[in-house]
Protein backbone atom coordinates (compact mmCIF):
# COMPACT_ATOMS: atom_id res chain seq x y z
CA UNK A 1 0.00 0.00 0.00
CA UNK A 2 1.34 3.38 -0.60
CA UNK A 3 1.94 5.96 1.33
CA UNK A 4 -1.49 8.26 0.55
CA UNK A 5 -3.26 4.67 0.45
CA UNK A 6 -6.96 4.46 2.32
CA UNK A 7 -6.74 8.45 2.68
CA UNK A 8 -8.01 11.40 0.35
CA UNK A 9 -4.79 13.58 -1.00
CA UNK A 10 -5.60 17.61 0.10
CA UNK A 11 -6.24 18.47 -3.90
CA UNK A 12 -8.90 15.28 -3.73
CA UNK A 13 -10.90 16.66 -0.97
CA UNK A 14 -10.87 19.82 -2.54
CA UNK A 15 -11.93 18.69 -5.88
CA UNK A 16 -14.79 16.74 -3.97
CA UNK A 17 -16.17 19.71 -2.75
CA UNK A 18 -16.12 21.37 -6.13
CA UNK A 19 -13.29 23.79 -5.68
CA UNK A 20 -10.33 24.45 -6.98
CA UNK A 21 -6.56 24.96 -6.28
CA UNK A 22 -4.54 28.15 -7.82
CA UNK A 23 -0.79 28.30 -7.68
CA UNK A 24 0.77 31.28 -8.51
CA UNK A 25 5.19 31.01 -7.97
CA UNK A 26 7.86 33.28 -8.36
CA UNK A 27 11.84 31.77 -8.51
CA UNK A 28 13.74 33.27 -5.33
CA UNK A 29 10.20 34.51 -4.34
CA UNK A 30 7.97 31.46 -3.01
CA UNK A 31 4.78 30.03 -3.48
CA UNK A 32 1.15 31.01 -3.06
CA UNK A 33 -1.65 28.35 -3.06
CA UNK A 34 -5.19 29.94 -3.35
CA UNK A 35 -7.89 27.42 -2.86
CA UNK A 36 -11.53 28.34 -3.72
CA UNK A 37 -14.51 26.21 -1.90
CA UNK A 38 -18.19 27.22 -3.20
CA UNK A 39 -20.50 28.68 -0.91
CA UNK A 40 -22.98 26.58 0.62
CA UNK A 41 -26.51 26.89 0.27
CA UNK A 42 -27.42 25.14 3.37
CA UNK A 43 -29.46 26.38 6.10
CA UNK A 44 -27.26 27.04 8.74
CA UNK A 45 -27.84 25.68 12.53
CA UNK A 46 -26.94 27.10 15.93
CA UNK A 47 -27.06 24.37 18.49
CA UNK A 48 -26.43 25.74 21.85
CA UNK A 49 -25.33 22.61 24.61
CA UNK A 50 -25.66 23.56 28.11
CA UNK A 51 -24.63 20.78 30.04
CA UNK A 52 -26.83 19.57 32.39
CA UNK A 53 -25.03 20.59 35.54
CA UNK A 54 -25.79 24.18 34.24
CA UNK A 55 -28.53 25.98 35.56
CA UNK A 56 -30.58 27.93 33.68
CA UNK A 57 -31.26 31.83 35.44
CA UNK A 58 -33.62 35.11 34.65
CA UNK A 59 -31.18 37.11 36.85
CA UNK A 60 -29.08 40.31 36.24
CA UNK A 61 -25.19 40.32 36.37
CA UNK A 62 -22.51 43.26 35.68
CA UNK A 63 -19.43 42.00 34.18
CA UNK A 64 -16.52 43.52 34.96
CA UNK A 65 -13.19 43.18 33.07
CA UNK A 66 -10.96 45.50 30.84
CA UNK A 67 -10.55 42.79 28.29
CA UNK A 68 -13.11 43.12 25.26
CA UNK A 69 -12.65 39.72 24.67
CA UNK A 70 -13.75 38.03 28.26
CA UNK A 71 -16.34 40.58 28.29
CA UNK A 72 -17.57 38.96 25.05
CA UNK A 73 -17.19 35.77 25.50
CA UNK A 74 -18.76 35.76 29.35
CA UNK A 75 -21.68 37.71 28.04
CA UNK A 76 -22.35 35.22 25.81
CA UNK A 77 -21.87 32.39 28.39
CA UNK A 78 -24.18 34.28 30.50
CA UNK A 79 -27.14 35.15 27.89
CA UNK A 80 -27.10 31.03 26.98
CA UNK A 81 -27.67 30.92 30.92
CA UNK A 82 -30.40 33.06 30.56
CA UNK A 83 -28.91 36.27 33.01
CA UNK A 84 -29.83 39.73 31.65
CA UNK A 85 -26.01 41.30 31.65
CA UNK A 86 -24.67 44.43 31.70
CA UNK A 87 -21.01 44.75 30.69
CA UNK A 88 -18.33 47.54 31.55
CA UNK A 89 -14.68 47.80 30.77
CA UNK A 90 -13.34 49.32 33.89
CA UNK A 91 -14.54 50.52 37.12
CA UNK A 92 -15.26 54.14 36.38
CA UNK A 93 -17.91 52.38 33.54
CA UNK A 94 -18.55 50.15 36.32
CA UNK A 95 -19.28 52.23 39.23
CA UNK A 96 -21.77 54.75 36.83
CA UNK A 97 -23.87 51.31 35.32
CA UNK A 98 -24.46 49.93 39.16
CA UNK A 99 -25.17 53.57 40.72
CA UNK A 100 -28.04 53.56 37.66
CA UNK A 101 -29.26 49.94 37.91
CA UNK A 102 -28.08 48.63 41.47
CA UNK A 103 -31.77 47.54 42.26
CA UNK A 104 -31.90 45.46 39.40
CA UNK A 105 -28.07 44.00 39.85
CA UNK A 106 -27.89 40.49 41.00
CA UNK A 107 -24.47 39.84 41.33
CA UNK A 108 -20.99 41.66 40.03
CA UNK A 109 -18.42 39.46 38.04
CA UNK A 110 -15.53 41.78 38.39
CA UNK A 111 -11.50 41.65 37.55
CA UNK A 112 -9.24 42.45 39.70
CA UNK A 113 -6.18 43.53 38.15
CA UNK A 114 -7.63 46.19 35.70
CA UNK A 115 -5.69 49.81 34.49
CA UNK A 116 -7.08 53.02 36.18
CA UNK A 117 -9.50 51.70 38.99
CA UNK A 118 -8.00 47.97 39.95
CA UNK A 119 -10.44 45.27 41.32
CA UNK A 120 -9.84 46.31 45.01
CA UNK A 121 -11.00 50.06 45.05
CA UNK A 122 -14.00 49.21 42.75
CA UNK A 123 -15.28 46.77 45.45
CA UNK A 124 -14.85 48.89 48.10
CA UNK A 125 -16.75 51.47 45.95
CA UNK A 126 -19.47 49.10 45.00
CA UNK A 127 -20.19 48.18 48.42
CA UNK A 128 -20.42 52.40 49.24
CA UNK A 129 -23.25 52.44 46.63
CA UNK A 130 -24.42 48.87 48.24
CA UNK A 131 -23.29 47.26 51.45
CA UNK A 132 -25.31 44.44 49.84
CA UNK A 133 -23.58 44.23 46.88
CA UNK A 134 -23.23 40.60 45.96
CA UNK A 135 -19.81 40.13 44.24
CA UNK A 136 -17.52 37.73 42.83
CA UNK A 137 -13.79 38.32 42.01
CA UNK A 138 -12.24 37.28 39.03
CA UNK A 139 -8.37 36.46 38.24
CA UNK A 140 -6.17 35.21 35.84
CA UNK A 141 -4.24 35.02 39.07
CA UNK A 142 -4.65 32.66 41.64
CA UNK A 143 -6.61 33.32 45.01
CA UNK A 144 -3.39 34.03 46.88
CA UNK A 145 -2.37 37.46 47.55
CA UNK A 146 -4.25 40.76 46.55
CA UNK A 147 -7.25 38.62 45.83
CA UNK A 148 -7.29 37.30 49.25
CA UNK A 149 -7.30 40.64 50.98
CA UNK A 150 -10.19 41.75 48.76
CA UNK A 151 -12.17 38.67 49.90
CA UNK A 152 -11.80 39.20 53.99
CA UNK A 153 -13.04 42.88 53.12
CA UNK A 154 -16.68 41.08 52.27
CA UNK A 155 -16.53 39.56 48.64
CA UNK A 156 -18.80 36.93 48.12
CA UNK A 157 -16.40 34.49 46.00
CA UNK A 158 -13.84 33.94 43.68
CA UNK A 159 -13.35 32.58 39.97
CA UNK A 160 -10.24 31.80 38.66
CA UNK A 161 -9.61 32.81 34.96
CA UNK A 162 -10.16 31.22 32.04
CA UNK A 163 -13.87 30.26 33.28
CA UNK A 164 -15.96 27.92 31.12
CA UNK A 165 -19.84 27.99 31.41
CA UNK A 166 -20.10 25.04 33.58
CA UNK A 167 -17.60 27.03 36.72
CA UNK A 168 -19.40 30.32 35.75
CA UNK A 169 -22.93 28.85 36.59
CA UNK A 170 -21.99 26.74 40.15
CA UNK A 171 -20.09 30.10 41.31
CA UNK A 172 -22.55 32.20 40.65
CA UNK A 173 -25.38 29.93 41.12
CA UNK A 174 -23.29 29.48 44.57
CA UNK A 175 -23.13 33.35 45.42
CA UNK A 176 -26.60 33.63 44.56
CA UNK A 177 -28.15 31.12 46.42
CA UNK A 178 -25.84 31.18 49.53
CA UNK A 179 -26.79 34.91 50.09
CA UNK A 180 -30.01 35.53 49.23
CA UNK A 181 -31.90 38.22 50.56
Amino acid sequence: MGATSGRLSKRGIIKNHGGIINVYSEVGRGTTFTIYLPASTREIFEAKIIPAEVKKSTETVLIVDDQDMILAVARDMLKALGYQVFTAQGGKEALAIYKENNESIDVVILDMIMPSMGGGETFDKLKAINADARVILSSGYSINGQATEIMHRGCNGFIQKPFNIKELSQKIREVLDTTAQ
